[in-house]
């Protein structure tokens, strides 16, 4: 069965002669016919198979049905081409459709705003994953090299690194509760290795609970920075510069940075 060739009208005259998509859905319908014919001649066969009458009747009204067609050839043209036609109308409706879904989805919208990074409550982490974390801003503000060595027999240090003037940073974490605060023994431990184990030029304990009054005074007296939540707060948001960049040399006593 040859497809008819459709002339074109209207606006479509100017149009190139050959469309590919326009093509394949053509031999997509025709497939489609093609196909439900034979499932319609499938279905006379079996039906004859199981009724020999009927299998008569289907024999002897072909020959009837093609004297008819032969005589009526210009209707069936016409009637062919008009389906034609309107099969043709349906796929350009549906390219048209593609056609504009996909320069919708091409229009270029503006990218919305990202939300605003939240403030990490550092009292909630676990221990180890409080010590990640100073190492994590320790890190973005030019320690490349911070990890965390905390855990058995590390002598008070949590977390070591090289600022990026040199000097060796060392760090304790202390992750507590809002109602338990570092102590002067935690201080007084951590003093005793800070400098001569570790030989730190930087001694810095973080404390998420804060620190007691006795144990801020060791710390002013040894040069050690206390930081409690707020001064956390400040240096993991950017608002204060990291530790290293308000500590004097080690071993001058104005040099502590005091938490409540």
């Amino acid at each position: 069965m040859a497809i008819p060739i459709r002339r074109r009208r209207g606006d479509r005259q100017g149009r190139a002669s050959f469309d590919l998509r326009r093509t394949s859905f053509g031999f997509a319908l025709l497939a489609l016919l093609v196909a439900g014919g034979g499932l319609a001649l499938r279905a006379v066969w079996e039906s004859a198979a199981r009724h020999p009458a009927f299998a008569v009747i289907v024999a002897l009204s072909l020959p009837a049905l093609a004297v008819l067609l032969l005589r009526r050839r210009r209707r069936a043209r016409r009637v062919a081409a008009a389906v034609t036609e309107a099969a043709y109308d349906i796929v350009d409706e549906g390219l048209a459709e593609l056609d504009a879904a996909e320069a919708a989805r091409a229009e270029v919208r503006p990218a919305a705003p990202e939300p605003a990074d939240r403030p990490v409550d550092y009292a909630r982490l676990d221990p180890y994953a409080f010590e990640e974390a100073v190492a994590g801003l320790c890190r973005r503000d030019g320690c490349a090299d911070a990890e965390v060595v905390g855990g058995a027999g590390d002598l008070g240090a949590d977390v070591l690194g090289t600022t990026p003037d040199g000097r060796r940073v060392v760090i304790q974490c202390k992750r507590y509760g809002p109602t338990s605060r570092a102590g002067s023994q935690d201080l007084q431990r951590f003093g005793g290795t800070c400098y001569a184990v570790h030989a730190a030029d930087v001694a810095l304990v973080v404390s998420t609970g804060g620190f007691t009054e006795p144990a801020l005074d060791y710390a002013e007296q040894c040069a050690i920075l206390c930081y409690g939540p707020d001064e956390l707060a400040a240096w993991s948001e950017g608002a204060a510069p990291p530790p290293w960049e308000a500590a004097a040399p080690a071993g001058q006593p104005d040099a502590g940075v005091s938490g409540p």
